[in-house]
């Protein structure tokens, strides 16, 4: 357990997860818990006057340890969970909760946080402090800190309660993703379907000791079986499968815990004084209100709704032409779409998989960064991982110094939950005078080898992992002072410009012919294909913009306002009614697997993909007027929006960087829908 509550011994002081056992971690949450609520005593209990420096800053840095052990346990409960692990957690997510809870309800911290507070005007402060001193003070009062005992008591039995539901909510859609899978003998019924992805399902029927194939609901498997097999009846029964995950009145049935999660959060917004829990979470983003989230969604809608039923009834008719096929269903769009793309630019994503092998991609998207912002990515055998999957590097600068320590882990297995995500084992920030340097991982789930091919991927894949690596190089290239103002600590509605914006790297000729290379000739992917890739970059983006915008929309409708919810697929149509195009599908609900906003810390906050889209296609206009790789451009970037982290306003520090606010034009000119 000493691995766990001290200071790692090891290379970079990188998590050791080989020596870390399952029984380990309760102990060590205890223990680091007593440790950091001791810091939190010492800062109470100093008799001399509340300073920035002995009261705010100290409150930043306490819990070090518990923040180390914590992601370390997290994280490998998304990538590398078992029975066993999701026990510990349901088990450690109410002492945690209970903990932050001692914290922000805690009035003799509280009464030293704000004696800071109130005399900051005459406080000299950096932007960074001034900063620092906001989120800590706010910390407070939007946790219950100026509540009366009566209701901070509420507050805390609320939270404990939002806690473990939202784990089991995970676990359930994490236990119906595995529990499903599509086993088939018969040859024919796989017409249609490419040979790599073939021998991948033939490769996971082998590892289950079954002949013939198999398929499950993990993307690589499940996404090139709803595109391109012919035979309709599977694909229904594959994509019903997928969405009706948690909905099946089972024992991983979520319907009622979307409706506790509602309501918690909703009571909790109330007790806190906002009007619902998007008026408590918009607040603290970009966007500020509900009515200017919903002002913004249904402007894009007004623009995207007449483009997306144009394309789906082009859609419709290609359908009818080619199959006779009179109403386009849900498990046809993937599949009709791919056919319609290959007619019309006579392309096909089949023929550019070969030339994105993964190494070439992964290496294409560290030559980008060094192109850009000077740093160098170096394979290392001497830091320990979580699995043998897993890849670790060190990030250096020009002058070899250690920049971050990269953590990437590509494909699917049981353990791992579905999706891809970037995280950080370790925080940077600035320590007795050292810059310590982060730990930044990313996860994804990648088409994975096969016994006669690499990992090839798709070019949804290829800009995932871009997405990813922009999220990634957030991460890596901070250089603040202060932990909780450091990396990723941004606004959501901002989180995402980093990551969205290296995508369109994958666009570009220039930046193509350094890793779109094919894997056995070693031949740069042709012009031609390259064209056909923007060509093809904005095909049906009216129906997908129209999809987003659902998804937001569902969001805000959940989070905005009070409602009792007696059906939780009723409401969820009638939400989203505005945006649908194909029939519904009467076993089918997306709000019991819609992790992001139940689980994860999208609630409120799903909008913000669209908003970073804004951001990310006015920020590349600027490299595009520039050049990609212009050095000027790439060093406003970094030193404006990637190394700054939360210590200014978003919008102050994209001004920063560009001049000037963004304008929405670029996106729609992008998309097609000017």
């Amino acid at each position: 357990m000493k691995t766990l509550t001290s200071i790692f011994n090891t290379k970079h002081n990188t998590a050791p997860f080989s020596a870390i056992k399952l029984e380990d971690y309760k102990p060590a949450f205890i223990e680091n818990i007593a440790a950091a609520k001791a810091e939190i005593d010492a800062i109470i209990t100093n008799s001399n006057v509340p300073t920035f420096e002995n009261t705010i800053v100290a409150l930043d840095f306490a819990g070090e340890q518990l923040d180390r052990l914590s992601s370390i346990f997290f994280n490998l409960n998304s990538a590398e969970t078992n029975d066993e692990m999701q026990k510990i957690a349901q088990e450690v997510s109410p002492l945690l909760t209970e903990f932050s809870n001692d914290i922000a309800l805690n009035e003799d911290l509280f009464k030293r946080v704000k004696a800071v507070y109130d005399q900051k005007d005459s406080l000299i402060l950096t932007t960074e402090q001034a900063t620092l001193l906001d989120k800590k003070f706010k910390g407070f009062s939007r946790n219950g800190a100026l509540l009366n005992e009566e209701d901070k008591l509420k507050l805390r039995e609320i939270d404990t309660e939002l806690a473990k539901i939202k784990l089991t909510y995970g676990e359930n859609v994490l236990a119906e993703t595995n529990n499903y899978q599509l086993h088939i003998t018969n040859e024919d019924d796989l017409k249609g379907l490419p040979a790599g992805a073939k021998e991948m399902a033939a490769s996971l029927a082998k590892s289950k000791e079954l002949k013939g194939w198999v398929f499950t609901l993990d993307f690589p498997s499940y996404l090139p079986f709803v595109t391109y097999v012919d035979n309709r009846e599977l694909r229904k029964e594959i994509a019903i499968a997928a969405g009706k995950k948690s909905f099946q009145d089972n024992e991983f049935d979520n319907k009622e815990n979307v409706k506790r999660i509602v309501a918690l959060r909703h009571k909790r917004a109330n007790l806190l004084g906002y009007k619902s829990h998007s008026d408590f979470v918009l607040e603290e983003r970009m966007a500020q209100n509900p009515e200017k989230v919903l002002s913004f969604l249904n402007d894009l809608l007004e623009k995207a709704k007449p483009a997306a039923q144009k394309e789906f009834a082009q859609l419709t008719a290609f359908a009818k032409e080619l199959d006779g096929i009179d109403q386009l269903e849900k498990w046809d769009g993937a599949y009709y779409s791919e056919k319609l793309k290959q007619k019309l630019f006579n392309f096909d994503d089949e023929i550019l998989k070969p030339y994105f092998k993964l190494e070439n991609v992964l290496n294409g998207a560290f030559t980008i960064a060094e192109k850009l912002f000077g740093i160098t990515f170096k394979e290392v055998f001497d830091i320990d991982k979580y699995h043998e999957d897993v890849q670790t590097f060190e990030v250096l600068d020009f002058e070899g110094q250690l920049v971050a320590v990269f953590y990437a882990d590509f494909f699917p297995r049981k353990g791992k939950r579905n999706g891809a995500w970037m995280t950080s084992y370790k925080s940077q920030a600035i320590k007795n005078e050292i810059n310590e340097r982060p730990h930044v991982s990313i996860v994804c789930n990648f088409t994975p080898p096969t016994e006669t091919k690499p990992s090839l991927l798709t070019f949804n894949e290829v800009t995932t992992l871009f997405h990813e690596f922009g999220h990634a190089l957030h991460g890596m290239l901070a250089n603040t002072t202060y932990p909780s103002l450091s990396g990723t600590s941004v606004y959501w509605d901002f989180v995402e410009l980093p990551s969205q914006v290296m995508e369109n790297w994958c666009y570009e000729p220039e930046a193509l012919a350094l890793f779109a290379k094919h894997y056995e000739t070693g031949e740069v992917i042709p012009q031609e294909y390259v064209e056909k890739i923007k060509e093809s970059a904005s095909f049906l983006e009216g129906m997908a913009t129209l999809r987003q915008i659902s998804f937001g929309l569902l969001d805000m409708t959940y989070h905005g306002k009070s409602q009792t919810i007696e059906d939780v697929k009723a409401f969820e149509k009638q939400a989203m009614a505005g945006t649908s195009l194909y029939p519904d599908v009467a076993e089918n609900c997306m709000s019991t697997s819609f992790s992001h906003i139940f689980q994860g810390g999208y609630s409120s906050g799903y909008y913000s993909y669209k908003w970073a889209e804004v951001l990310d296609a006015d920020a590349f206009a600027y490299f595009q007027e520039k050049g990609i790789f212009n050095k000027e451009v790439a060093t406003k970037f970094k030193d404006n929006v990637l190394s700054k982290g939360g210590t200014e306003l978003p919008m102050e520090l994209y001004k920063k960087f560009r001049g000037q606010e963004p304008k929405a034009d670029a996106l729609l000119k992008r998309a097609g829908l000017l």
